[in-house]
């Protein structure tokens, strides 16, 4: 997958298009990534011994990886790869042709 754990995305498509934030957590099964701050939803939380009352929480839900995209300097781009001398691959940016690390 192109899209890794701590990189700086911008959702492209869909419900929250024009938001922007660091990956937290990619799941390659599904090809899903979940955005720090981004897709929001409540979830119920039922009465515990830390939470006597219960209540509501707000968390993350996960985005396809088609509708993100890398940030570069503010600006999204595209992600490919770059076969190095020693044979090993490397993310490069479509934008600038900077290595991704």
């Amino acid at each position: 997958m192109k899209i890794k754990k701590d990189m700086m995305v911008k959702v492209v498509a869909g419900n929250f298009k024009g938001l922007s934030g660091k990956v937290l957590k990619v799941i390659p099964e599904t090809q899903r990534a979940i955005v720090e701050g981004v897709a929001l939803t409540k979830r119920t939380l039922r009465p515990s011994q830390e939470n006597p009352k219960g209540g509501f929480t707000e968390r993350e839900r996960s985005l396809h990886v088609s509708n993100l995209m890398a940030l570069e300097s503010d600006k999204a781009s595209r992600i490919g790869f770059k076969v190095l001398e020693d044979k090993s691959k490397v993310r490069v940016s479509k934008r600038s042709g900077k290595e991704l690390g």
